[in-house]
């Protein structure tokens, strides 16, 4: 997998391994796409690299056992966890050859990248399965698990895969949308303008009394915002999944920094500042699944669901005129555009097309911090210039397309030289290398042809908005969106 640039030869190594793997094919999947079935096994960084255990000379290790291994570890809790945790873990290692070290280490902190990201390892499922792409990707749509996908189409073929659906209480992966050249060039067709806020997207799930509230990245937050799950009760719909954005205001209601939003999602959350839900979509209504109904048919359940109050500002199939009001009155408030989506458009989670098109004045990027250099002068003992790359679309690692020391607060500064140290892999007199897990929003003037960087582009006056917690670096910008840049004279 890591030795090809080729995605048709990376499905088909994968199928053929799928194909092989029988009662196994869930883990393996899940080891393959470098998510286990358990998540997180409550072994950090810290606790992976201080164990030092000698290489077994001889392979000995299955998948079966692996995995019975990491139920083990994520089981374990109470007093004296995690010298337990760690008893097993140097068990596990020690009977691990060097090449399967470097295979669990990479496992077990996220840093799996060979190829197999979901889309390579999607079309390998249906390719084993010799079954189409779309029951494939519509299965996982809805369960958000590539084992569980994997298992029903290699069993069950596309009947066990129809058989997936949208479950109170189990979140599905969110719509995303393009960005658009220009309003005038989103405005095609019957569509709503809506603004684009400068919040955090959540997914909230209700039955009854029962209240569920997911991140972007499906992470539930619910102990965290008793404000939204208390107004999400009095909602008129007794059953509904909605999907909107949440931020905290000031007194003028104008957007608090994103940061503030995003730091009531932790577990010591500051419940003095409140949140105010903003809703776009409703995709079940008491009873009835909308994910394939139109756009048009789910705003009208979405007004019947939560009422006109917390429906997120916007025009139903606007004149230009009317459309330029909604895009106007948005920056005016602090926000950060529109979003034009296309009224006849089903709810394709999971996917970033162009049914939903973002426009905003400034273009960015959400891209991966790589490396950070010590600052000079005023910046003395700080972290400072960012080394920024892309995502490969094909699995890679990611690719660097520029530096930048702009945008750089006192207080991002001093966050950046306390938290950075926590991802780093390794350092030189100038620069900590990190792992590639932080995602940060980048403004730019454009893009250009550069030899100085593997992608073969070069960023132009980027500069730092924010750094974006509620993304994953599978969810960054790829280096073809970056190149695609180009081709429309920069921004």
């Amino acid at each position: 997998m890591s030795a090809t640039r080729s995605r048709l030869a990376k499905v088909e190594a994968l199928s053929g391994l799928l194909r092989e793997a029988g009662d196994q094919v869930g883990t393996v999947v899940g080891f393959l796409a470098g998510t286990p079935r358990q998540g997180r096994i409550g072994a950090g960084w810290r606790t992976l690299v201080d164990l030092d255990v000698p290489p077994a000379t001889e392979p000995s290790l299955t998948v079966a056992r692996v995995d019975a291994s990491f139920d083990e570890v994520a089981a374990t809790g109470g007093k004296g966890s995690a010298g337990r945790r760690t008893d097993l873990l140097t068990a596990l290692f020690g009977a691990a050859t060097a090449d399967e070290q470097q295979f669990l280490m990479r496992l077990l902190t996220g840093e799996l990248r060979q190829g197999a990201l979901e889309g390579v390892m999607l079309d390998a499922i249906a390719a084993a399965a010799g079954v189409g792409k779309e029951p494939v990707r519509r299965a996982f749509m809805l369960s958000g698990r590539l084992p569980a996908t994997a298992v029903a189409a290699l069993t069950g073929g596309e009947a066990a895969l129809d058989e997936f659906g949208l479950e109170l209480g189990r979140p599905i992966r969110p719509m995303l949308a393009s960005p658009g050249e220009s309003l005038t060039e989103a405005l095609q067709g019957s569509v709503v303008v809506e603004y684009k806020m400068d919040g955090a997207r959540i997914q909230v799930h209700k039955d009854g009394d029962d209240v569920h509230v997911f991140t972007r990245t499906l992470r539930e937050i619910t102990a965290s915002v008793p404000e939204l799950v208390d107004l999400v009760r009095g909602l008129p719909a007794r059953r509904t999944v909605l999907d909107g954005e949440t931020l905290a205001l000031d007194d003028d209601g104008r957007p608090r920094p994103f940061q503030e939003t995003m730091s009531r999602f932790g577990a010591t959350s500051e419940r003095e500042l409140l949140l105010r839900p903003y809703f776009f979509d409703c995709v079940h209504l008491d009873g009835t699944d909308l994910v394939d109904a139109p756009l048009r048919e789910r705003n009208v359940a979405l007004h019947n669901a939560v009422g006109d109050a917390l429906v997120i500002p916007g025009a139903l199939e606007p004149t230009g005129e009317q459309a330029q009001e909604v895009l106007d009155a948005a920056l005016a408030k602090g926000h950060e555009g529109v979003v034009v989506k296309d009224l006849d458009s089903t709810y394709q989670a999971g996917r970033r097309g162009k049914a939903w098109r973002k426009v905003k004045p400034v273009h960015t990027l959400d891209l991966v911090v790589l490396a950070a250099e010590w600052g000079h002068g005023r910046r003395t003992g700080f972290l400072s210039n960012l080394h920024l790359g892309a995502r490969d679309p094909d699995g890679g690692p990611p690719v660097m397309v520029g530096k930048t020391f702009k945008g750089l607060t006192d207080e991002l500064l001093a966050w950046q030289t306390e938290e950075f140290p926590k991802y780093e892999d390794r350092r030189t007199d100038w620069t900590v290398y990190l792992r590639p897990r932080l995602v940060v929003e980048i403004a730019l003037d454009g893009v250009q042809v550069s030899s100085r960087y593997p992608g073969g582009v070069a960023l132009r006056f980027a500069r730092v908005v924010r750094y974006r917690p509620d993304k994953e670096p599978p969810e960054a910008d790829t280096i073809d969106a970056v190149r695609g840049m180009l081709a429309k004279g920069g921004a």
